[in-house]
């Protein structure tokens, strides 16, 4: 009896290999004798990159010497230093710093939050937000007023004087794209402490912004808009757990009094850099193909998903490109920006300086959503063009980038948005990237060397694409 089940064992292995090769045959046969080329490339990437790749090295040592890299500290300035030195090790044909000024805020002493329910004093997982101001030097101490989102603030206004208002506002977790969810309650946080300010309330804290229950605060930017100065107010998040278990306490004990202390400020603007380089293409050097992630991160953690993924990414991109011995028609030129986290300063002056030094952008690609699984990419561009990228999708699918979507590319390339400039974002498995978004938990040990790998890959192919028929032919409809 075992051997009969070890030999029905050994026939499904044979006709499971049969069949993948039959697929793989029928697929290469699909191909024109143009894309076969491509193909070959695409997989060259794909080895090189999984067995001689840099990337998990190159974010290892980012993270775990560097760390967190905060616009305006310390640690971002020796994040520069850093990328100058490893463009340049890398063997691009020029590497420069680009001045930029960005904000610098700084979160001072560990935050504290605690109530009192029945005696017992429960203490608050909290972090301030992004340009939040201080507490008083005491802290602060109110009544609360729970509420599901900004809208809901605006219509309940004249409750909220001298109140701790609670944003609650949960992700929907209904929807697979995580990212989706994100920016269906991100505004909370955002615009939070500049609508309840307004109506005299003491203060905002708001539910982080993950799909999980966990007990770790999710920092993040915010702002105070227009309103004046007087009615600023301070915003802290606290941690998905607990804003459970404060709506629960708030319904049993409606006028429980919460407290928090935090003591950040806002420094005057600093002096930073955008790290770039770049390899002259061989036919049109005038026309440019940015590659790129944001070299700056949140305080809390080592900034490795968000966005040191993006930043190793985008180098390795180029990497593979030597590697392989390719050499692009067009200028394919990395850039590290700066500040992408709380002002997207540096975003917005490379694109005043490529529109000032009349500079020709063709396409650009970033990488800002971790470095899970590859899944593909999501494309802004004309139709033409949209159409072209969806196209290569018999190219790309094998490698399990199967999603090629329209609309949205990255913030930090989104500047350079025009009718005649192709943008993509690289987009990888989104499930896991909110257990780690702006937290202390966002560190080296949380990212899968293979899944980066092949990030590193599905970006140098669809630029190896980009770079070879942008452009230059039809589209053929996907």
């Amino acid at each position: 009896m075992k051997q009969l089940i070890t030999l029905i064992s050994a026939l499904g292995i044979l006709v499971a290999c049969a069949e993948k090769k039959e697929q793989a045959t029928t697929h290469s046969n699909s191909l024109s004798s143009e894309e076969k080329i491509d193909s070959t490339h695409i997989k060259n990437f794909f080895n090189t990159a999984l067995t001689q790749g840099k990337s998990y090295e190159w974010l290892r040592d980012l993270t775990q010497n560097i760390g967190g890299r905060l616009s305006g500290s310390p640690e971002a300035e020796k994040a520069v230093v850093w990328g100058e030195k490893l463009m340049k090790e890398v063997g691009l044909d020029s590497v420069w710093l680009q001045p930029v000024m960005v904000p610098h805020w700084v979160r001072g002493e560990k935050e504290v939050a605690n109530y009192t329910v029945n005696g017992v004093k429960k203490d608050v997982p909290v972090c301030a937000l992004g340009f939040s101001i201080a507490t008083p030097a005491k802290g602060i101490t109110s009544e609360v007023i729970e509420v599901k989102s900004v809208e809901e603030a605006e219509k309940r206004g004249n409750e909220l004087k001298d109140k701790i208002v609670f944003f609650n506002g949960a992700f929907d977790n209904t929807l697979i794209n995580t990212f989706e969810a994100y920016g269906g309650c991100v505004g909370q946080r955002f615009s939070g402490a500049r609508v309840c300010g307004k109506y005299g309330a003491k203060g905002v804290i708001v539910r982080s912004m993950t799909n999980g229950i966990d007990d770790y605060p999710h920092t993040g930017s915010m702002g105070y808009g227009d309103i004046p100065k007087n009615e600023y107010i301070p915003a802290a998040a606290i941690s998905s757990r607990a804003a459970e278990n404060l709506s629960k306490d708030l319904k049993e004990n409606p006028n429980l009094k919460f407290y928090f202390k935090q003591s950040c400020e806002t420094l005057p603007d600093a002096p930073s850099f955008n790290v770039v380089g770049e390899i002259k293409g061989s036919e049109n050097p005038d026309k440019i193909m940015v590659v790129g992630g944001h070299l700056d991160s949140w305080d809390l953690g080592e900034g490795a998903h968000d966005d040191g993924t993006g930043i190793v990414h985008s180098l390795e991109v180029a990497y593979l490109f030597k590697k392989n011995n390719i050499q692009p028609k067009n200028t394919l030129r990395i850039v590290f920006f700066m500040n992408e986290e709380n002002g997207l300063r540096g975003a917005k002056e490379y694109a005043r300086l490529a529109k000032l030094n009349n500079e020709n952008h063709i396409g650009g690609l970033e990488s800002d959503s971790g470095g899970h699984t590859p899944r593909g990419f999501s494309i802004d561009a004309n139709e033409k063009n949209t159409l072209l990228v969806k196209s290569w999708n018999k190219l790309l699918a094998p490698y399990g980038l199967h999603d090629l979507t329209t609309g949205g590319s990255g913030a930090d390339v989104g500047p350079l948005k025009d009718d005649h400039v192709t943008l993509v974002g690289y987009r990888p498995d989104s499930q896991r990237y909110f257990d780690y978004h702006h937290t202390e938990t966002d560190t080296f040990d949380k990212v899968n060397k293979r899944e980066l790998e092949m990030g590193s890959a599905s970006m140098a192919s669809l630029i190896y694409l980009m770079d070879k028929y942008l452009y230059t032919k039809e589209p053929i409809k996907p």
